[in-house]
Parts: structure tokens; sequence; C-alpha cells
């Protein structure tokens, strides 16, 4: 059952909202912070790339693959227990991680990690749902929203931060390390001040269904960041096959799981709504060069450029600072008025930044400076904040109220596996295209060879958004209000908050846009109350 909502002059929720927000923040933090000690971790335990594309995307992977289930848990057994079994898990997680002895352990501590935050940031907005009333949720999602712009451009900078003071010889360890205290203080406090709320109706798990996807995705990511270290052995092809194979099999299993109790982890039927179809393909390459280029930059500064983590950071401000204001303004001005174009533009802005780039990076070779980044950053950054916010509720305007929720799920879900997948491609469009002699010889051809290498990544990655322009045309000219609706005001207003502050600069992960981002922290499945998409 569903616990009553507390009373409007109980001070406990506000408290509640606090843990649960900084619960948020935490993880966000987490993915936008880790990319920019990548060369310190690399440098430290002696990582192979492969193994440094890991400790990204194993985090990606299993969220993605979590998310959906993560919430169900939540609905099923307590929104309140699943965040309080979620915040210890990755505050333990987060510890094994600092503490790691090699490459190896960090990339199992990863994947725990990512898993017990699919755990526990379905939670945030629904308990957010079930403590406050609807009258007072908007100030409650601006307030999400501007915590979530806050990780996305504290991340990097507290990453590099962390990574240079080297407090107590630990080098990059405490960027992990420091969710310890606020981990365990969201534990105590969380148990005293969240109250227990359920769902009335809740869906069934699909743990056959989550399984699918672990596999299909591991068979794919694995073969693609191991192939280029290995000569691309046939094995490797042989298992992406199967990690194709899997996916079809998935389909038939979930069609099964549909007519047999209605609770399929992919709801199929979605995908005959053309615009959600489009707006899925588009997510998912987004994810994807979200994923390749945040690594890709990061590399390119520390180890090619040989800068330190603190002037990598720096030097991604302005492109944060451009996706926050570009999102607020697409939201609030430019899509209620031009509506689909606005997102078309933010891609055709995107592509040129990228080509401004791409000019730069060879015009300047090594002796490029921060400074002359700054152009090419922001417009990049002003594409990309036209694209985040209001992309969800685009790809949603269509999907039927009754569906809303496990559309929002499927969206969160596919950010991150085009993230994780990205990150895989790592190796293919970056690590392929380094001159090997170069990269081993002194500073200035090492730096040659990454610089060339990053104008040919950046090239893919202008591809996949030249693609990403093409599909954004099979979406709503512009967002539908329905009246019986693909969600209500509280989704929306949760989905632009949360877009708004993509996960950005060279901390950045995932594309949870970006991650692509980023994305927002949404309830993978809405509320089977009345219906909050999250």
């Amino acid at each position: 059952m569903t616990s009553a909502q507390p009373s409007p002059g109980d001070r406990r929720r506000w408290f509640a909202l606090a843990i649960v927000m900084t619960a948020a923040f935490m993880d966000l933090v987490d993915v936008t912070i880790v990319n920019i000690a990548i060369p310190s971790i690399r440098q430290d335990t002696g990582a192979s790339f492969g193994e440094i594309q890991w400790i990204t995307a194993g985090y990606a992977l299993a969220f993605a693959a979590g998310l959906i289930t993560g919430g169900r848990l939540g609905d099923i057994y307590g929104r309140k227990r699943l965040f309080l079994v979620g915040i210890a898990g990755f505050t333990a997680a987060s510890a094994l991680c600092g503490f790691a002895a090699g490459p190896e352990m960090l990339i199992a501590s990863r994947f725990l990690q990512g898993g017990t935050a699919a755990l526990m940031v379905p939670q945030v907005l629904s308990i957010v749902h079930a403590t406050f009333p609807a009258h007072e949720r908007g100030k409650v999602f601006g307030l999400f929203g501007a915590v979530v712009g806050l990780g996305a451009v504290s991340g990097p900078i507290l990453g590099a931060l962390l990574t240079e003071w080297d407090l107590f010889g630990l080098g990059w360890r405490p960027i992990f390390l420091i969710n310890l205290p606020v981990g365990i203080a969201g534990l105590l406090l969380g148990a005293a001040y969240i109250t227990e709320s359920k769902a009335p109706r809740a869906l069934r798990l699909d743990l056959v269904g989550v399984v699918l996807v672990t596999a299909g995705l591991l068979l794919l990511v694995y073969p693609l960041t191991r192939g280029h270290e290995l000569g691309w052995p046939v094995w490797g092809y042989l298992a992406m096959g199967v990690g194709l194979a899997l996916f079809a099999v998935l389909v038939a299993y979930e069609r099964h799981k549909t007519r047999k109790d209605g609770s399929p982890l992919i709801e199929l039927a979605l995908f005959r709504v053309r615009s959600f179809a489009a707006g899925i393909a588009v997510q998912l390459a987004f994810g994807v060069a979200c994923g390749i280029f945040f690594l890709v930059w990061t590399l390119y500064m520390q180890i090619g450029l040989g800068w330190s983590a603190l002037r990598a950071g720096t030097t991604g401000i302005p492109f944060s600072l451009a996706v926050s204001v570009a999102a607020g303004l697409s939201v609030q001005k430019l899509v209620p008025r031009f509506g689909r174009k606005v997102l078309q533009a933010g891609a055709l802005t995107m592509i040129a930044g990228l080509l401004l780039y791409i000019w730069e990076a060879g015009r300047y070779g090594t002796a490029i400076t921060s400074w002359q980044m700054v152009l090419p950053l922001v417009v990049m950054g002003a594409g990309m904040g036209l694209i985040v916010a209001p992309l969800t509720d685009a790809v949603l305007s269509q999907v039927p109220r009754e569906h809303a929720g496990s559309a929002s799920g499927l969206i969160n879900t596919t950010q991150q596996m085009g993230n994780a997948l990205g990150l895989a491609l790592v190796s293919v469009v970056f690590l392929g295209a380094v001159d090997e002699g170069r990269a081993s010889g002194g500073p200035g051809e090492r730096g040659r060879a990454f610089a060339e290498a990053f104008q040919h990544s950046l090239w893919w990655v202008a591809g996949i958004l030249a693609a990403v322009l093409v599909l954004m045309s099979a979406l709503p000219a512009r967002p539908q209000q329905h009246p019986e609706g693909a969600g209500d005001a509280d989704a929306r207003a949760a989905a632009s908050g949360a877009g708004s502050g993509a996960e950005s600069g060279p901390g950045a992960a995932e594309g949870r846009p970006a991650a692509g981002a980023p994305a927002g922290q949404r309830h993978p499945e809405g509320d089977r109350e009345p219906a909050l998409t999250r």
C-alpha cells in the first residue's frame, strides 16, 4: 500500500528532499568526475586503454541494465527501502573503487557502483512525488534541475582539484572516497526522514529480459574495447554476432512476456509510434556520440597535449555553462515557438562546433591553448543545450498516457546504452587512428599523433550527429499537449529540469547527456499512482 503524503506543515519532507537530492548530486558528480582522472588512474595502476574504457563504460552498462528493474523494485518493496539499499551499496562500491589494488578490481567495483546507482537513482523522483503535494512539485523540480546543473558544472572541476591536490598521497582515489561521508550521512538521515511509499499496482519484474539485455551489451562492448589491443581476433566478431542474435531473442521473449503478464522490460508496442521509435534512435545515437567525444577529449588534452587534470577541467567550463544557458532558453523560449526546429538547430550547431574544433586542432597542433578552444566548445555546448532539455518531451509527446512511464524508462536506458557503446567505440575511432610508433616517442610526436587521432574521432562524431539530424525529422513538429496525454505537467517539468543540466565538460561520461548526459534522473517507469513520468 502507498503511505499517506506528509502534511504541508511537516518539515521532515524538506529534509527528505535534501537527502534524495544529495544522492542524485552524488551520482551525477561521480559520473562527471571520473573521466578527468582517467590519465592519472592509467599511470598509477598501469591500466591498458581497453581497461580504461571499461572503467567508464562498466558503470554506464550496469546502470543501463538495472534502471527499469530498480524502479520496479522500489514500486514493489518500497521506495525508501530501495533508496537506502542503493545508497548503502553505492557508498560501499565507492570505497572499493577508492581502495582498488589494480584495474581489474576497479572495473568490477565500477560495475557494482553502476548497479547500485540503478537501485538508488530511480527512487529519487518517486520519493519526491510521494512526499510533496502536486502544487509544490513545480518548485521542487526546479530545485532538482538546479542541482543537476550544479553537478554537471562542478563535477569536472572537483575531480580535477581532488586529483591535483593528491590528498594524503592518494592521487586519484579521493574522487571515489569523497562519496563515503556523503553516502553514510545520506543513509542515516534517509532512514530517519524519508517516508516509505509503494505503488498500489506495480509491474512485475522481468529478470530474463535484464539478463538478455546485459549479455547482449557485454558481447558487443567487450570485443570493441579489447579488439584494438588483441589485433581484432575472429572470436571478437563472433561474440558481436552472438550479441546481436541475443537482441533478436530479447524481442521474441518480450512479446511472450507481454502476452503472459503484461510486464515486459521493453514495451514493444511503443515502437508503433513513429516519433517514439525515431526518438529512441536519436537518444541511442546521441549517447554514442557523447560517449566517444568526452573520453577522447580527455585523452587528447591530458595524454596528447600533456595538460594537467586541473587545466583540462577548467578548459571545459565554457562548454558546461553554454549547455546550461542554451538548455534553459530552449525549454522556456525557443521550443514553444519553433518546436522541432530547435533540436535540429542544436544538431547543426554541434556539428559546426566540431568542424571548428577540427580546424583549430589542425591549425595549432600541440601549441593549442585553452583560450583557443573556447569558441568551438561554446558553440558545441550551445548546440547540446538546445537538444538535451527538450528532447525527452519531444520523444514522449505522442506516446499515450498509459505507456508514458514505460517510454520514459526506455529513453533513460537507451541513453546509458548509447554511452556505453560510444565508450567502447573509442578503440575504433581514436585508438585505432593513433600512430603507435609516434605515440611511443617523445612528447612532441605523441602530441601530434593524439591530435591527428582526435581530429579523426571528431569526424566520426560529426557523422553520427548528421544521422541524428536526419532522424529528428521524424519527431513531432511541435510537442503535443494531449488531453489524455503523454505524461502530465510534473513529468515535463522533471524531464526539462533534469535535462537542462547535461553532464558536460571533460569529466562527462555518458552522454547521460552528455552522455550524454546526461539526461535527467527520472524514475525509469513513472508512477502507477497519478501518472508521473520520471
